[in-house]
């Protein structure tokens, strides 16, 4: 069982179980994928057809969700194939493709960079494409631990631990690996956690992940997907030789090659994932207030150190941290992160130029305080927390 730390919504989780399937529900499951799909791709062929018309005619015909309700509308009344199956999750697809298509028109109106841009909505592939049912609480219930869908569809989720409120909508999708999914959105729950009196600061870096004023509570790099990468690249190689030429369906010893690839990179995640868990768990439990580095690692991506940054998984441990954090009921102080390798924690006077990563050794030149340049950088972010409460957002647990 893996949980989502980001929340759909203020003051919302996600709770996520492993499926166990009959035959009967698998293949029940993949036809009621089908009719969503399609009415998916029927949406995409509408919105084209829209947009083409306009462009001839100079009109300002518009397709959005009430036009695309009135169509499925039509062609359920019409299709017998369609209407065995359930119109909730029919429905909720047709939302989420206007939402797409919403978000599209306006990057293409704020003229946002086509490198930065979110795409027009394409059609889904019966091959290529992964299966997403969206259910909302009409459409499911929860009845002796089995999970009843709308169309007569019953799984059995593997309750690794219970819920701790009725959900409000689930989603049942399949990975890349082919296994399946339950996502229930529920209301958070704060689970108060006894205060220690203690708070830490934490920086982040790529030599370790993340370093604190606590050195118990360092957290190494695990490099969890160097050690995987021979095997990956194996795959890899092996999908590179069978590779179907462009309009040719995919070989099964390709699709194998595939799906080992994306089982590999699930086990990859997975274990960054339990790492920053485990150690943001122990984090909160052990200190009432925590000064983090809100530090956004996207532009590593672009630097040398892309690789060693992506294993890292900083951006996935903060998550894991603040939804801690939320949880527990903990106060987070996220610090923006200018200067914080130039301060010095003990005086707070700065360097005149900014240090090299090659130098790892912080000393200032006022008062003459020497310590590791991470260790500075993690007081820091505790010294502005505490006396500079300006230069700090406070986030509160019940939002973060």
């Amino acid at each position: 069982m893996t949980t989502e730390a980001a929340t759909e919504a203020s003051g919302y989780c996600r709770y996520t179980y492993r499926l166990r399937l009959s035959s009967t529900a698998r293949t029940a499951l993949e036809v009621e994928w089908d009719r969503v799909r399609w009415v998916w791709n029927e949406c995409v062929a509408k919105s084209r057809a829209v947009h083409a018309h306009n462009r001839a005619t100079g009109e300002k015909t518009t397709c959005g969700p009430v036009q695309l309700a009135a169509m499925l509308t039509e062609a359920r009344a019409r299709t017998a194939w369609l209407r065995e199956g359930s119109c909730v999750p029919q429905q909720q697809v047709i939302r989420d493709f206007g939402k797409s298509r919403a978000k599209a028109l306006k990057d293409i109106r704020a003229s946002v960079p086509m490198r930065q841009r979110a795409g027009m909505p394409r059609y889904k592939k019966k091959r290529e494409a992964l299966a997403t049912l969206e259910y909302t609480q009409r459409g499911f219930r929860l009845r002796d631990g089995r999970l009843h869908l709308a169309g007569g569809i019953v799984v059995r989720p593997v309750w690794s631990r219970r819920l701790p409120k009725p959900p409000s909508s689930v989603r049942v999708y399949r990975d890349a690996v082919g296994h399946w999914w339950a996502s229930f959105v529920v209301p958070a729950v704060t689970e108060a956690l006894p205060g220690t009196g203690r708070v830490i600061g934490i920086d982040w870096g790529v030599r370790e992940t993340a370093t604190t004023t606590n050195e118990g509570h360092d957290l190494p790099h695990a490099q969890h997907g160097r050690t995987a990468a021979q095997k990956l690249a194996r795959y890899q190689r092996m999908m590179a030789r069978r590779r179907p030429a462009r309009g040719q369906a995919a070989s099964k010893g390709y699709r194998e090659a595939k799906r080992q690839t994306a089982k590999l990179h699930r086990k990859v995640a997975a274990q960054r994932t339990d790492t920053g868990r485990k150690w943001a768990k122990k984090v909160i439990r052990s200190h009432d207030a925590i000064a983090v580095e809100d530090f956004r690692p996207k532009f590593l991506a672009k630097t040398t150190m892309a690789r060693k940054a992506a294993d890292a998984a900083i951006s996935a441990t903060k998550k894991a941290l603040l939804e801690m954090a939320r949880k527990h009921g903990r106060a987070v102080y996220l610090v923006h992160p200018a200067h914080t390798t130039m301060d010095c924690a003990m005086c707070g006077a700065r360097t005149k130029h900014a240090l090299p990563l090659s130098e790892r050794t912080y000393t200032c030149t006022v008062c003459g305080a020497v310590s590791p340049r991470d260790k500075n950088s993690a007081r820091v972010m505790l010294v502005r927390a505490g006396l500079n409460p300006a230069g700090v957002d406070l986030v509160s647990p019940a939002t973060c």
